[in-house]
């Protein structure tokens, strides 16, 4: 396990692509590590990057809280097909239908809707496109599904409309920042597919 930062409080890594976020991994840290590992949010499975687990139960709450009050920023790098705006805010609402572990736009607001924002910026473009995503709400495929609705669905990602030889969706948790104490964290690490370009 790649480890970026690890102290007393918490332990920062990057998730490999196939890993469980919230059982896989926390036991594979508390076997490199020892001593106990907190999830405090979660990534899919067929998705890899940063992400920051507790040490004790006081780092949790206070990471908890962060996520809660909006000060853990996320951001994401993602490979799309077409070529989306330079740039952009999407704003949606979200309905998962839990049957099918799928996630639909839908025009109104009802029970089990919740709002979905992000914004972007493209890096390059050509028959696929590189994006750079900032997270402000944390809904279940909302990356694949809010680029996917606009016609731009992530390479590799089969269930929103790719059709490609991908075997999973191009998308990577590429930077947190959150305050723990006094201290403002940033950890950034990027997949191999888009530094490359």
């Amino acid at each position: 396990m790649e480890l970026l930062y690890s102290d007393r409080q918490i332990v920062v890594c990057v998730k490999p692509v196939g890993m469980d976020s919230e059982q896989d991994l926390p036991g594979a840290l508390q076997e490199q590590l020892g001593g106990a590992v907190y999830a405090i949010h979660r990534l899919d499975k067929n998705v890899g990057g940063v992400m920051v687990y507790a040490r004790t139960k006081a780092a949790a709450a206070a990471l908890s809280k962060a996520i809660q009050e909006g000060q853990m920023v996320k951001e994401y790098v993602a490979m799309v097909h077409g070529i989306p705006p330079e740039s952009g805010v999407l704003e949606d609402l979200l309905w998962k239908d839990s049957r099918q572990n799928k996630v639909f736009v839908v025009k109104r607001e009802r029970r089990g809707v919740k709002k979905a924002k992000l914004e972007y910026q493209r890096k390059s473009a050509g028959d696929t496109s590189l994006l750079r995503i900032r997270l402000y709400t944390g809904r279940s495929h909302q990356i694949r599904v809010q680029f996917s609705s606009r016609g731009f669905p992530l390479v590799g990602d089969h269930k929103y409309g790719a059709r490609d030889d991908f075997a999973v969706p191009m998308l990577f948790s590429c930077c947190l920042r959150f305050p723990l104490g006094k201290q403002n964290m940033e950890f950034t690490h990027f997949p191999p597919w888009y530094t490359a370009n």
